[in-house]
């Protein structure tokens, strides 16, 4: 349960430490995007060797994928509100952060019970390193885009710090709950976190990554792919 609770603070803790910078500092964007390349890079090698590969070991082909599709749809639909209700939101000009905001917390929850069941199958690093990787980025962009809407330092930093608790939670309940059940039954939130996490690298990160860096961040992605897969195969 101690290395539960560890990998549970450090994938977490990704979250405030990139709120304080985003919300202390403003940093090149080619810094961040190239940071967003990586992360969307790790995301995918532990999406396909991490989570689907298990999800496929452990409930067959319909399970995972079934499972993969209705984590993919449950976000497309969540972000196609956001999407309707951003007009809204650029009168506060808050609409970035708080859409990087609700990105995070839909595909981390998932995506950290998965974790969880992971740490029961005596893995979880290459998805600890991934997860790490793509919440510090995210955090940052989305601190900064919220002090640039006039949301203070103090209020962005504890906004994130309560989706870090929320997501730290998401771990050990992962672990605690899922520990013993049937292999079919841990396909489920596997599969479902693959997909959520899949598609929101295609509508979320990859997208931003591209605009603010430019072509040079397909390299940052692939090396970001070759340290997640490196380390998953170790």
């Amino acid at each position: 349960m101690l290395k539960v609770v560890i990998y549970a603070v450090v994938a977490s803790a990704a979250l405030p430490l990139g709120a304080l910078i985003g919300a202390r500092f403003t940093l090149p964007k080619r810094v961040i995007a190239m940071a967003l390349g990586f992360a969307s890079g790790a995301l995918i090698s532990a999406v396909a060797f991490e989570l689907f590969d298990d999800a496929f070991d452990h409930g067959g082909a319909w399970t995972s994928g079934l499972s993969f599709l209705a984590g993919a749809t449950v976000f497309v639909l969540i972000d196609s509100m956001l999407e309707r209700r951003k007009d809204r939101r650029n009168e506060a000009g808050a609409s970035i952060g708080f859409a990087l905001l609700a990105a995070v917390t839909l595909d981390g929850v998932p995506e950290n019970l998965a974790m969880g069941v992971s740490l029961i199958e005596g893995g979880g690093v290459a998805l600890l390193v991934a997860i790490f990787a793509s919440n510090l980025p995210e955090a940052l962009v989305g601190a900064e885009k919220m002090k640039e809407a006039g949301i203070t330092t103090r209020n962005a930093i504890l906004i994130w710090t309560g989706a870090a608790v929320l997501l730290a939670l998401a771990v050990i309940v992962g672990y605690v709950a899922l520990d013993g059940v049937s292999g079919e039954t841990l396909a489920l939130p596997l599969g479902f976190a693959a997909g959520a996490v899949l598609a929101s690298l295609a509508d979320t990160v990859m997208p931003e990554a591209f605009e603010e860096g430019g072509v040079t961040v397909a390299y940052a992605t692939a090396i970001g792919f070759l340290v997640s897969y490196l380390l998953s195969a170790t």
